[in-house]
């Protein structure tokens, strides 16, 4: 049984205003790919159609398409450069390691300057062979007198333009996954034209890489030449400066020497080195002085060491030993007169005489050196003084020239470090070495590569869907009808009744068949009504709908059998004066009925007409009159209501369209409610809405709205129910009215 909800507007709402009767119980709404489904069973026609034209059009390009061959070469493309000459290059060394060194390579290979090469080496543009192996016709030239072909600068120029744009449209370059190794394809509808160029390619891929590494040393060898010439300017300056400076200091270096970074040492100047000359000379003398003076303090000393190292000395002292020996040997016998004793005494004498002469002159040498000692030290002494006056002024006027110097250094670093890469980039520049590698040259190919007919009918059809789907989702959009019960509550705001299924047998017959899937349906729908209420079903229950056509003459009288075969006795009226259909489903005549009724007669038991179906009398609509409208805006019709109440259980009224007539409303207001009728797929979402706003202004209360005519093959699960497989004991059923 449907589920539904039981929720209508007050009398006193606002017009236009629908309460949000929807509720997520994670059943009113069906699977998103459901929906899919049943918008593509709807529209199959079209998709198939869509599809077929695709793929028939696929097969006729393929049929009339030019063979297209595409021949192929590979080249390795290195990360490291090739270094013959073990100098470094412009490129540092972890440079090519980068992430982007490779889809740099990549765009290279589709460059346009690359195509212009191409087109420059092989003569492309003038050849007419390269334009109609592609299928293009080269732009118009002029004839010379001989006949031949005579092309303009400008004619020129469009020609090479259209042949690079040839080149870039027909090559394929293709990485190969994992590798350094990538494919150079192109494709024409030559087979030699395809291997020519492919072969091409690399050739002048590897020539413009080697041309751009030539470019860029000579730009770099072009701005150090112009870096050197301007720091030997410097350097020069800086080291005239320096000379300058310690000339005017009167600052005279020996000898100057380097560090490893090239830094000038602490220069060795002409003071410094004759203050140590003359320093290590004072040292020397001071040592001589004190020597001399040692020499002084002891000379008169018999035994000193000068007198003991004295040969003359010591021969004298040996001969007077000998002569005192004698003279002793003499006194032992004679007397200090003996006149032999008294000659050796003289000699003795003579021979002391003699020794003190001789070690009063070692005394004298001491004293004189001693004195020549002292003078020498004092002298040296002053020079030293001297020049330590002269290193000290030179100290404070070496900061200025550190200053210098330091400038000159630096000047002479940045001249050598640019010298030295200004030749290494001249000797690695000038060897062709590069990283690019031809693996496999490409072949003349042997059949062509294009077109493929299963490969064209795969994208037929992937066109042919994508066009389908798109084209289903713009009808989808553009189709405001219902076409799904479960969305009554969520685009009207309105309970949902119940829905009867679309079939091919006559619905005034389905209707009346207790086990039809149209008399279920019906009996359905008046089990809600039976839960609308407090009181049960309403006894008096108008049925309307937007526009004709949507099957409401059909519904009543399809609720009226329901409510008849359980015992009720119901009474349907045809209130469609208009269109009157009621008394053809019953098979009687519409000479009398309620048209006369409302004009004033009073003979209702005249004009109620009892039909074969249990419970169930019909009053037709009666003879059309000038003014319906006019009839039913009496109070005469509620009063026809009251007396009609006395003799049946309900009443049912069939109303005419609610758009473009003042009927509906006009009736919905003499009974307890209305029951809008809306035919799937047909009645837009905005008439719809439109309709009940005009019931709502009139206060009339509406239960809720039936589907009808449900195609139940397409919307059987989007509504909840299989109606094909749940009603099938019924058989066919249907609903024409």
């Amino acid at each position: 049984m449907t589920r539904t909800t039981t929720l209508s507007p007050s009398h006193g709402q606002e017009p236009g205003h629908y309460p949000d009767t929807t509720f997520d119980d994670g059943l009113s709404l069906p699977p998103a790919l459901l929906q899919y489904w049943h918008a593509a069973l709807r529209w199959r026609w079209l998709i198939a159609g869509i599809i077929g034209a695709a793929l028939i059009i696929g097969v006729a390009v393929t049929l009339l398409a030019a063979p297209q061959f595409t021949a192929r070469a590979q080249v390795e493309i290195s990360r490291d450069q090739q270094n013959l000459t073990n100098v470094p290059g412009l490129e540092a060394a972890g440079a090519p390691r980068d992430l982007e060194f490779y889809d740099t390579q990549y765009a290279l290979l589709k460059a346009e300057s690359l195509a212009e090469r191409i087109v420059r080496n092989l003569k492309l543009a003038s050849n007419d062979g390269f334009f109609e192996a592609h299928g293009v016709i080269p732009p118009e030239t002029a004839q010379a007198s001989n006949g031949k072909p005579a092309l303009k600068p400008d004619e020129l120029r469009e020609r090479e333009r259209v042949a690079v744009r040839l080149l870039l449209d027909h090559v394929t370059i293709e990485p190969i996954r994992n590798s350094r190794l990538v494919d150079i394809r192109y494709t024409s509808r030559s087979p030699r034209w395809s291997e020519r160029i492919a072969n091409a390619w690399p050739q002048q891929f590897i020539g413009a890489t080697m041309d751009r590494q030539f470019a860029s040393s000579a730009d770099a060898r072009r701005f150090l030449d112009e870096r050197l010439t301007d720091l030997r300017t410097r350097l020069e300056q800086s080291e005239r400066d320096a000379v300058t400076y310690a000339s005017s200091r009167d600052i005279v270096t020996l000898g100057t020497s380097r560090d490893a970074s090239g830094r000038t040492m602490d220069p060795r100047t002409l003071v410094a080195s004759d203050l140590e000359a003359l320093n290590a000379a004072l040292v020397e003398a001071r040592t001589e002085r004190i020597a001399a003076e040692s020499r002084v303090r002891t000379q008169g000393a018999e035994n000193s060491a000068d007198a003991l190292a004295n040969n003359t000395i010591q021969e004298l002292r040996k001969k007077r030993a000998e002569v005192g020996a004698d003279y002793a040997k003499l006194m032992v016998q004679f007397e200090p007169g003996y006149p032999a004793a008294r000659a050796l005494k003289e000699q003795m004498d003579a021979l002391d005489a003699a020794i003190a002469r001789e070690t009063g002159r070692i005394s004298g040498s001491h004293r004189r050196t001693y004195q020549e000692a002292l003078a020498r030290e004092q002298e040296l002494a002053a020079q030293v003084k001297t020049l330590k006056s002269r290193l000290d002024r030179q100290q404070h006027d070496s900061i200025q020239y550190n200053i210098y110097q330091r400038d000159a250094d630096t000047n002479r670093q940045l001249y050598d470090a640019l010298l030295q890469r200004y030749k290494e980039i001249g000797v690695a520049g000038s060897v062709g070495a590069t990283n690019i590698a031809i693996v496999d040259r490409a072949k003349i190919p042997d059949e062509p590569s294009a077109p493929s007919l299963p490969q064209n009918l795969a994208i037929a059809l992937l066109l042919g869907v994508v066009l389908a789907a798109g084209s289903v989702f713009t009808l989808e959009q553009i189709d405001e009808g219902i076409r799904n019960p479960a969305n009554v509550e969520s685009l009207l705001a309105l309970p949902l009744l119940g829905a009867t299924p679309l079939s091919e047998n006559e619905p005034a017959d389905e209707v009346q068949m207790p086990h039809s899937a149209l008399a279920e349906a019906y009996f359905s729908v008046r089990t809600t009504l039976a839960l609308a209420t407090a009181h049960g079903l309403p006894r008096t229950l108008a049925i309307t709908s937007t526009q004709p056509g949507e099957g409401k003459s059909i519904s009543a009288f399809g609720l009226a059998c329901a409510i008849g075969r359980t015992g009720k006795k119901v009474l349907l009226i045809d209130a469609d004066m208009r269109s009157p259909s009621i008394h053809k489903l019953v098979g009687t005549d519409n000479a009398e009925g309620l048209s006369k009724l409302l004009a004033g007669n009073d003979h209702i038991d005249e004009m109620i007409r009892q039909t074969s179906i249990k419970g169930v009398s019909v009053l037709s609509s009666g003879p059309t009159p000038p003014s319906a409208a006019e009839l039913f805006g009496t109070d005469r019709l509620e009063m026809l209501l009251t007396r009609m109440l006395g003799y049946f259980d309900h009443v049912i009224i069939d109303t005419p369209p609610i758009l473009g007539l003042a009927d509906a409303p006009l009736i919905g207001r003499t009974v307890e409610g209305s029951v809008l009728v809306i035919e799937a797929e047909q009645a837009s979402v905005r008439s719809i809405r439109n309709a009940l706003r005009r019931l709502r202004v009139g206060n009339n209360q509406v239960y809720g709205a039936l589907v009808t005519k449900l195609d139940t093959a397409r919307a059987g699960h989007d509504y909840g129910l299989n109606y094909a497989g749940y009603y099938s004991y019924g058989g066919s059923s249907g609903e024409r009215a």
